[in-house]
């Protein structure tokens, strides 16, 4: 929902900072791979109690999840570097709440399976959309270029990235947290099912 508002403010200096390593060689894929390598980082971190330094590395993981957008603009896009970046997304989006599930496993375990299974449904209705525009050639650039359409929601990244941060922060707060998300996701989830049933019906 946040996405759209809060790209205009971080692109500028992103580009200006995505341009400089990409005239210096520095792709894409490398920044892409590095920013994963801090988020698997964050779930050890989160995993063994050291809950403040998962908070630097998610936030670092972030930086450059935003970052390589802009080298690959500087630069040429490529389906290898879409792919990438989506796909290690999701894959640090469930290895932090299985951290927190590790770290208490008696009062995280079950919120944490709520809050994958919501991500769960979310990502799926996203994606299976994505593939579905890309064979009508639908395109969007509401929350920047992307290589996928990207269909918004009420539960995206920011919202995502904001939970995470406050879960690392206040680690106790971990289940009621976990909760919510999950019934906003599941939300998101069920409206973009309705969004992508009228937009693909014949």
């Amino acid at each position: 929902m946040l996405d759209a508002r809060i790209r205009p403010l971080i692109n500028p200096p992103l580009t200006m900072f995505g341009l400089h390593l990409a005239r210096v060689g520095v792709s894409a894929n490398t920044i892409t791979i590095t920013g994963f390598g801090f988020g698997v980082l964050a779930a050890v971190a989160i995993a063994y109690g050291y809950t403040f330094a998962g908070f630097i590395l998610i936030a670092l993981n972030r930086f450059f999840d935003g970052l390589d957008g802009a080298v690959a603009r500087a630069n040429k896009k490529t389906d290898l570097g879409g792919y990438l970046d989506i796909t290690l997304d999701f894959f640090f989006y469930g290895a932090i709440p299985i951290a927190f599930a590790f770290l208490s496993p008696e009062t995280n375990a079950l919120p944490a399976a709520a809050l994958l299974a919501s991500f769960y449904a979310n990502g799926s209705a996203f994606l299976a959309f994505a593939i579905m525009a890309e064979k009508r050639r639908l395109s969007t650039s509401r929350h920047g270029v992307k290589s996928l359409y990207y269909l918004g929601g009420l539960a995206e990244g920011t919202e995502t990235i904001a939970l995470f941060l406050l879960m690392a922060l206040f680690p106790a707060w971990f289940p009621v947290l976990a909760w919510t998300f999950a019934a906003i996701c599941a939300v998101s989830a069920c409206a973009r099912v309705l969004i992508s049933y009228h937009a693909l019906k014949d």
